[in-house]
């Protein structure tokens, strides 16, 4: 699914990259006064400081997602987004680099991006098949080098020990990243002006199926009806409320309700249920039978 900027768009993506690049590299000890004083004290200067002069790693990491057909603004924006959460959960006191601890956050900004907005079907949820989608070309080019066609079953079997993944998975991921999405409302061909939603099955039911089922439906409610009239009223009971409420009550419940044990209870309730199925085998065959006269 690929996207492009248009004209307006693709100025403004330069300026900002030339600018980014402007930005002087900061020094590791004015580095962690500007993430101190943003911290301790909330000095948003500082913190404006600190993101401005690593908007530069935000662009040079955009940069590798390119190959995903994505606006590299959207990719931009993201990661700037991920710069933001970096700068705000960053401690000073641990000893590391603000650019080591925002790289991932950058990244991991991108990568949630590019899931979400590379094909309309959800490509992977586990941090296995995220790691199978962004690592399977590189994988690929190393193992079989540059080159079209099918992945071999070595091949397959290599990239899921390395990934620790199923080669089922491998396989699926193949097939997806190689099948770009398509509109159903594309036409089939060049001459054709039929579209491709022309040729899904309805899986809908017929109408005739639908009025078959409606009248099915009140034939077994009817039966079932007939059924629990044949039990006497202690079984009826236990029947309605163990088994056609959306909470059943308990067999200890009714028991004290009833005043009997609850396993009296099972018991009755086990008796009804087979008078209830050998009722509405009777009456299924019966109605058999009268079809097979018809």
């Amino acid at each position: 699914m690929a996207h492009i900027d248009d004209p307006q768009t693709q100025r403004a993506n330069l300026s900002f990259i030339k600018a980014s690049m402007r930005e002087p590299l900061l020094a590791r000890e004015h580095e962690f006064e500007l993430a101190r004083r943003w911290r301790e004290r909330g000095d948003e200067a500082a913190l404006h400081e600190l993101v401005r002069s690593y908007t530069r790693l935000v662009v040079a990491t955009a940069s590798r997602f390119r190959n995903y057909g994505l606006p590299l603004g959207d990719l931009v924006q993201e990661g700037n987004v991920g710069l933001m959460q970096a700068a705000s959960r960053f401690e000073p006191d641990r000893e590391v680099r603000f650019s080591t601890y925002a790289a991932w956050w950058i990244r991991s900004a991108m990568q949630d991006y590019i899931l979400r907005n590379w094909s309309i079907v959800r490509t992977g949820t586990t941090a296995a098949q995220k790691a199978l989608f962004f690592n399977l070309r590189r994988l690929r080019a190393r193992i079989e080098g540059i080159g079209g066609g099918a992945l071999s079953e070595e091949s397959r079997r290599k990239i899921a020990e390395e990934l620790e993944v199923e080669v089922a998975e491998v396989e699926h991921m193949e097939m997806r990243l190689a099948a770009a999405d398509q509109s159903l409302n594309a036409p089939v061909g060049d001459t054709s002006e039929a579209a491709w939603q022309e040729f899904l099955p309805d899986q809908r039911p017929t109408p005739e199926e639908v009025v078959i089922g409606m009248r099915d439906g009140r034939t077994r409610s009817r039966w079932l009806a007939e059924a629990l009239g044949q039990l006497t009223p202690r079984e009826r009971r236990i029947i309605a409320e163990r088994r056609l409420r959306d909470e059943g009550a308990t067999l200890e419940e009714l028991g004290r309700a009833l005043g009997i044990s609850k396993e009296r209870v099972r018991q009755l309730e086990n008796r009804a249920m087979s008078k209830l199925r050998e009722t509405m085998r009777q009456k299924v065959e019966h109605h058999d039978e009268l079809l097979v006269e018809q």
